[in-house]
């Protein structure tokens, strides 16, 4: 009742506003289909029944056929809520919202798009095929060629995107953006994709967020993961609680559980910068030094080649009798330096006072000479 009254005051307020203008001239020849209680019906067998609905529009053969007291309706297009007798549904399309009984507030937009419900109410279904078999679930959105095509209970889903949560059967609250996205849910929940193809092999997983062309597209059954950059996360299948960062991140195995992993560990020449930590203050009962291995695995807790943890004093001991032995050597080369300069320094006076020597006898040897010369 409620929405017959809006329909009629703005209806009202139409014709009142037209009356302002006597310029207006009303067109030639006529409209047809100027039927009571502000219904237009255009087509064979359009709004056939109708008896007290108001504000219905019917363009298209048997469009809106059965409907009789419900209002706010438009169905354009053949068959388009043919069997319609609730209120506020839109379809456009041939056969859009064709077998629609008793659900209403549903918009249907593209060939067959929500052809199958009965009795869903609050549905959105833009392309051919859009929620296809949906019967009664509630407050869906599919956008896009083929979205939620054979959906039949799943609730509160948003599909935009060719084939965006394909085979979705009952699973719900899952959004999907992006063509083939989220292709292959049927009872997954509360799945969130965006890109091409992401999460497009998400079979019953749930509560997994996938951003970006491909990301995770071999998830089939893992759980809470997050995904970020295209084609990151690939080759993880059933793992669950996960986070990868940046584009083409990997998993370690297939079934990985509460890993992190951010940017492409093939590339070694990454440069990391983290705002946040220079300078800050820590808690110095529990803080811990943070290690990192050769494979970039980042932790606190050392481990020997089988695994098992390496007492932490243990390593500290032996780092420090390393630093000890290495500034033993260092103070060893020193001593050693300081002998060869000592050395070096003695050589070049040694050599300084067999040079004067040298000199003093090269004098005296030719005195005699000198002597005889002079008689």
């Amino acid at each position: 009742m409620k929405s017959h009254t809006i329909v009629f005051t703005i209806i009202l307020f139409a014709v009142a506003c037209v009356g302002l203008f006597p310029q207006v001239h009303a067109v030639s020849p006529p409209p047809d289909g100027c039927y009571s209680n502000f219904t237009t019906a255009e087509g064979c067998n359009a709004l056939r029944a109708l008896t007290t609905g108001v504000g219905n529009t019917g363009l298209g053969a048997f469009a809106l056929y059965q409907n009789n007291e419900g209002g706010s309706n438009t169905g354009v297009g053949a068959a388009a809520l043919a069997l319609n007798t609730a209120s506020s549904n839109t379809a456009v399309g041939a056969t859009a919202l064709l077998l629609n009984t008793d659900g209403s507030a549903n918009t249907a937009v593209g060939t067959n798009a929500l052809t199958y419900n009965e009795t869903g109410v609050g549905n959105n279904a833009v392309g051919a095929f859009a929620l296809l078999n949906n019967v009664g679930g509630f407050f869906n959105n599919a956008h896009g060629h083929n979205c939620l095509m054979n959906s039949s209970s799943g609730d509160q889903n948003n599909a935009f995107g060719d084939e965006a949560m394909f085979t979705n059967t009952t699973g719900s609250f899952n959004s999907a953006f992006g063509d083939d996205a989220l292709h292959d849910c049927t009872i997954g929940v509360s799945n969130v994709a965006m890109g091409d193809e992401a999460g497009n092999s998400i079979l019953d997983g749930s509560n997994n967020v996938c951003i970006g062309a491909g990301a995770g597209d071999d998830i089939v059954g893992g759980d809470t993961n997050t995904v970020l950059g295209d084609g990151a996360g690939v080759g993880l299948v059933s793992g669950s609680q996960n986070v990868y960062v940046g584009a083409g991140v990997s998993s370690g195995a297939d079934n990985e559980i509460r890993f992190i992993r951010i940017g492409d560990t093939s590339f070694t020449d990454y440069d990391c910068f983290i705002a946040g930590i220079l300078g800050r203050e820590v808690d110095a009962a529990t803080a811990a030094l943070v290690l990192v291995d050769n494979n970039q695995k980042v932790g606190t807790v050392p481990v020997d080649a089988s695994g098992h943890p390496v007492k932490f004093q243990a390593m500290l001991n032996d780092a420090l009798q390393q630093q000890k032995r290495i500034a033993e050597l260092e103070a060893t080369v020193e001593r050693h330096q300081k002998g060869l300069e000592l050395l070096t320094a003695q050589l070049k006076e040694q050599a300084a006072q067999i040079q004067k020597v040298a000199a003093g006898l090269q004098i005296t040897k030719h005195a005699p000479q000198l002597t005889a010369n002079n008689r």
